[in-house]
């Protein structure tokens, strides 16, 4: 037999399922069960989302609205950001100052300048790592 006879003969085969003895009885089977998993899905769902509710409720109760208007406006958040600015600020500034850089003020140089100068640190270290990897291979 060859390949163009083959295929066509398997499609043929298996063009058509052939009839189970039991199949209604297994597809009432599939249905029932079906039906009493998605009962309790939609039961196990409705529970959830009840407490779920719950807990929002009760959190948006006891909210404290002092801070609510300064975490609206950003306040909050502006004053935490400056405030890890300047603490990243100040670790750089001293670490500089311990390797005999203290001339070099990073509060001077403007956004780009410090951009360039990640990318170019970043550019090293992957340089390095490539020296190093290259050297264990």
């Amino acid at each position: 037999m060859s390949a163009d006879e083959f295929d066509p003969a398997i499609e043929r085969l298996f063009a058509q399922a052939p009839r189970m003895a039991d199949a209604d009885l297994f597809a009432v089977e599939v249905e029932t069960r079906l039906a009493s998993r998605s009962r309790i899905r939609g039961v196990v769902l409705a529970l959830a989302g009840l407490a779920g509710g719950a807990v929002a409720v009760r959190e948006t109760l006891s909210v404290n609205l002092e801070h609510a208007e300064a975490l609206l406006t950003g306040r909050a958040l502006g004053q935490g950001s400056q405030a890890a600015l300047a603490a990243a600020q100040s670790d750089v500034q001293s670490t500089l100052d311990r390797l005999g850089l203290a001339g070099i003020s990073l509060g001077s140089l403007g956004a780009m300048q410090l951009f360039w100068i990640t990318a170019a640190a970043l550019v090293a270290l992957t340089a390095a790592a490539a020296v190093k990897l290259s050297q264990e291979a």
